[in-house]
Order: structure tokens, then sequence, then C-alpha cells
């Protein structure tokens, strides 16, 4: 009682014992103080961290490159055994990869896990009968595994949004078996150094280029589709794609002395033999401009590598005094040489023949009995035109001259 008359005699009468106070803003002024040297404090220990990580890893460099090396050796597919498969056939893995392409961009999952589905799928193929029906399944569980493995844990795609986009083909229980069966057929050994590991190392060797990056990606994305880069290193696809990446964007190539100049040159020309019509799927991916449009920069190098052929095969210009001539007769109503026209091939043989072979229609991938495209018939592609000898038409030239002076 003492107290609460105390109380009232310094602070006057009050129902409670709680006063407000009119310096509450002092108080949060200092509270956004600490908050703010906090945030700092952090940035501090994550650039030290940083720092501390760059010297590790240059003081360790050489033997996680030999460990890298050594790994995918020892993880990659053996295309020989893919081949001896009974049921699934070479022409099935465009439309397999362009939907692992698919669900891999929906989930935005990073590049490394693309690259490591695949190699799962692949090793997986390698070692076991598969079939057609279950193909896809497959795949989805080399894409769960790849993403378990080292994405990040808020992107890891459920089996229900898998079972989802595969239209509701499969079961949850067949994708949990599949999972781990995969696991227990690769003696759960998942780590592979993929094409984007080492691209990286590639790339910290010199300034960073984000268009080079996407560039080198979209190659190496290319060349999965393909049968003959099954068996390739990753590290040898990864220098020879950001060679050839930089020779599409006409930058400055590395130095031989560097680990990305040792590239493989035989590489580099099978990489740009496949450039002429890649998925469709892969494509749009790349034509966005947060992957900076890459893919439409392909198409235009190609065009303009198109335009210097026609321009290195046009035939020779015929002498002054044989145009002359022609000029004249041609004004006496006589018939005049005219530009060859180019025949309906065109097109078809502009880039070779049409690669991946087209679905058939009707049907389902993964269910159902697919049918093996026919091979298109010889006739179809005409050998092509070989011009006349130039002493020939120089020839001709002179027999026309003499009939007409």
């Amino acid at each position: 009682m003492a107290y609460q008359q105390q109380m009232q005699s310094r602070y006057g009468h009050c129902d409670s014992y709680f006063v407000e106070s009119h310096d509450d803003g002092i108080y949060a002024v200092r509270a956004e103080a600490r908050e703010r040297a906090r945030a700092i404090a952090r940035l501090q220990q994550r650039a030290m961290a940083e720092d501390l990580s760059k010297q590790t890893a240059e003081e360790y460099q050489e033997d996680i490159m030999d460990h890298m090396e050594h790994m995918e050796s020892e993880t990659l597919a053996d295309v020989n055994s893919i081949d001896i498969q009974t049921e699934i056939q070479w022409f099935m893995r465009p439309y397999l990869l362009d939907f692992l392409v698919e669900a891999h961009a929906a989930f935005q999952l990073l590049p490394e896990t693309l690259f490591l589905a695949v190699n799962l799928l692949d090793r997986y193929c390698s070692r076991r009968v598969v079939y057609k029906r279950h193909y896809q399944l497959v795949g989805c569980a080399a894409l769960l595994i790849a993403a378990k493995y080292g994405d990040k844990k808020d992107r890891v795609p459920t089996v229900r949004e898998l079972k989802s986009m595969c239209c509701s083909l499969y079961d949850d229980e067949m994708f949990t078996q599949m999972e781990w069966h995969v696991l227990q057929t690769l003696n759960w050994v998942i780590g592979h150094p993929t094409v984007d590991a080492f691209l990286q190392v590639a790339l910290s060797e010199g300034q960073y280029d984000a268009e080079v990056e996407h560039m080198t990606l979209y190659i190496a994305e290319i060349a999965l589709f393909h049968k003959e880069f099954v068996s390739t290193r990753p590290s040898v696809l990864a220098r020879s794609a950001l060679a050839l990446a930089r020779c599409v964007l006409s930058r400055v190539q590395a130095k031989p002395q560097d680990w990305a100049g040792a590239y493989d040159p035989q590489t580099v020309m099978s990489l740009s033999n496949h450039l002429y019509q890649p998925s469709q799927v892969l494509s749009r991916k790349y034509a966005h401009m947060h992957l900076s449009s890459v893919s439409a920069t392909v198409d235009e190098f190609l065009q303009r590598q198109a335009q210097i052929a026609r321009r290195a095969a046009a035939p020779p210009t015929p002498p002054t005094s044989a145009v002359l001539e022609e000029t004249k007769a041609g004004a006496d109503g006589n018939l005049t040489p005219h530009t060859p026209q180019k025949t309906h091939y065109g097109a078809v043989m502009q880039h070779g023949c049409l690669t991946p072979p087209i679905t058939p229609e009707n049907e389902q991938f993964g269910y159902g009995n697919m049918v093996k495209p026919q091979p298109i018939p010889p006739q179809m592609y005409p050998t092509t035109p070989t011009p006349d000898h130039p002493s020939n038409i120089h020839q001709h030239q002179a027999q026309y001259y003499m009939q007409h002076v």
C-alpha cells in the first residue's frame, strides 16, 4: 500500500502500473541501427568467406580437377550397351529430352541438374533393359534424383507434379519404385562432373561473359540430343562447346596454355554440324532475353555463313568481250543465257536431312506402339547439280561468237 501511494505521488493516479512513454521513436531508431549493423556484419562475413573459399580453391584446384576427370571417366555411359536395347531406339531420344527440357525449365532447376539427369538416364539404359512404356518413367526418376542431389530444396519436383506432367500414365508408387531401382542399379553413385561444372572452371580463367556462358550451354544441350556425344567426356565437350560459342560470338579464344584452350577440333566440327536444326523446344527456351537470346544469334550466324558459302560457290564472271556479244545478240531478239533458278529441293537440302525425325501422328510418347519413321526415298534428295566447267563455258561462248559475227 505504501508502494502504491509512493508511485501515485511520483507519477500521478493511474489504473495500471504501465506508463506510456513519448520516447518510442528513439527506441525505434536504435532498433533500426542495430539491424543495419547486423546486416553489414553479415555482408562482411560473407565477403570474408568468399575470399577464404577462393584461396582454398586456388590451393586445391589441381586436386579438384584430377578428381573431376577421374569421376567423369568412371560415370560415363556406354553407347554400345544402349545400342543393344530391344525396345527403345535412338529416334525416341529427342522426344524424351524435349520433355525433360520442358520439365527442367518449368521447375526452374539449375543447368547442371539437366546434364546430371541425362547422365543418370544413359547410365541406367547402359545396364538395364528398358521397355518402351517405361522410358519416360526412367527419365522422370533421373530428373527427380538429379534435383534432389544438387538443386535447391524448394524447387525439387514432387511425385504429384511429375505425375501430372506425364498425364497420369504412371501411379505414385511407380515413380518411387523406379527412383529406388535407378539408385540400386547405379550403386548409389550419383556424383558426376557435368558439362556445366567444367564450364565454370573454364570461365573462371578469364573475364566473365554471360552471353558466352549461355551460348555454350545452348550448344552443350544440343549435343544431348545426339548419339555421338553420349560417350564424350564432359570436359572435352565443355571446352569444345566453349570454343564454338566464342567463334559464333566473335570472341577471343582462350590461350593454348590455358585449360580452356585445349579443346578438341574434331568435337568442335561435330558440334557445328548439329547447329542447323536444333530441337524446337530447346530453341524456344534459349530465345528468352534472360538467356541472351542465343538461339536467334545462332540462326543469324548460320545465315551469314550460308551467304558466304553461296558467294564462294558462284561461277566465275565471263570475259567482258563475251558479255558484250551476248548483250548485242539479246538486242537482236535472240535468246540470251538466264540465271539458273533454284529447284524445289532447296529448302530440304540447305542444311541436310531433317533431324530429329518427325513425330508419328496420333501417338503419345512412351505409350502404345510407336512406329519408327520410314527412311525417306533416295529420289527425294537429288544430287547437287554441278555447274559446267569453266573451260566448257568458254568453249560454248567461242562457238556462239563465231556464229553471230
